[in-house]
């Protein structure tokens, strides 16, 4: 059996986000293999895993199905190059840590790729960024520079029809007179920002943001005590009297995001799905409600790997949205001796 080539890929996958719900399950299942055997075919790294796993055992199998396919640990980004094909990266996507960790290196053959497949997903859940007056409050993110989420929001606030969206680095009396002054005229405003700096906000300048779409995407980056979603939520609704606080889940090893509208479960954009594995067997599947590892099939992930096995732990359901309990604790981990190769 032949595998598609990686333009006749990507017109499958750009056609993916416009079928309609009842039959995208499908659609991205067979698409899902179909990246599968590209990937296990023209990549180095993920066809020296799959043969020392052994797993599958053949991937051109014309019976193969998503469930048979075997997930990359996500700290391989940490130590190897992570490409399908041979190409020179247009850009490098790089994770933040703290002292004495390694980053993660996503290698990005396109970025416009990116770009439009994150513009595809957030549509789908909140209609085109341009008609958003997009006010980014991303500080950690964009002082270290090489941020996906950096790239992403800078992207909606280039798209947006209001003068007014941009970035607020540490000015917060900016950020809370432009507020101001867009909800004064009426603007459909989300407010994007990293858990901290929106924690900092809320305690200098608490105010009435009702009307206006506040978005965390996670991280207090060791600036502050770590909180439980639920708790930094209560805090943001309380200070900026919100019935509800948007969250967006992402990271630098996908293309592809995931929205919870005010309550603690995800909704994957189209090009994307999470299932578990057991935390203890990672090539297990967990029951579906039952807490595992995160396992992510994105394939927007095309020139990289759109099977990661990442190290959050949570819960999937029947519908495919999720929940994010926590990490995974480095001593439960368990992958191959490609790891320590």
């Amino acid at each position: 059996m032949q595998t598609l080539n990686r333009a006749d890929l990507l017109l499958q996958l750009a056609e993916l986000s416009s079928l309609p719900a009842n039959l995208r399950a499908g659609a991205f299942e067979a698409l899902a293999v179909e990246v599968f055997r590209y990937q296990a075919t023209h990549n180095p790294l993920y066809n020296r895993y799959l043969t020392l796993l052994n797993r599958p055992g053949n991937p051109l199998a014309s019976d193969l199905r998503i469930s048979d396919i075997p997930f990359l640990p996500i700290r391989f980004f940490k130590s190897r190059e992570i490409k399908t094909g041979d190409w020179e990266p247009e850009t490098v996507f790089t994770s933040s840590s703290t002292t004495g960790q390694t980053p993660s290196r996503h290698l990005v053959r396109d970025l416009s790729g990116y770009l439009n497949n994150a513009r595809e997903g957030f549509r789908q859940f909140y209609g085109d960024p341009s008609q958003w007056c997009v006010l980014a409050l991303l500080p950690s993110y964009l002082e270290r520079g090489g941020s996906s989420l950096v790239a992403m929001a800078d992207y909606f606030i280039k798209a947006s029809l209001y003068p007014e969206s941009g970035f607020f680095l540490h000015d917060l009396e900016s950020l809370k007179n432009t507020l101001v002054a867009c909800k004064s005229k009426g603007y459909k405003i989300l407010l994007l920002g990293v858990s901290f700096a929106l924690l900092d906000f809320a305690e200098r300048f608490p105010m009435d943001l009702s009307g206006v779409t506040v978005m965390e995407t996670g991280g207090m980056k060791g600036r502050r005590r770590e909180l439980t979603r639920t708790e930094l939520h209560q805090t943001l609704k309380t200070a900026f009297h919100l019935a509800e606080v948007h969250s967006e889940y992402g990271m630098t090893e996908l293309f592809s995001q995931a929205y919870a509208h005010g309550d603690s479960f995800f909704s994957p954009a189209a090009t994307m799905r999470v299932q578990t594995t057991e935390i203890n067997d990672p090539f297990c599947p967990a029951l579906p409600g039952r807490t595992g590892v995160l396992n992510i099939v994105d394939l927007a992930n095309i020139d990289t790997c759109s099977f990661i096995q990442t190290e959050d732990v949570g819960k999937v359901y029947p519908a495919g949205r999720f929940e994010v309990l926590g990490r995974l604790d480095a001593a439960e981990f368990r992958g191959c001796n490609l790891m320590v190769e």
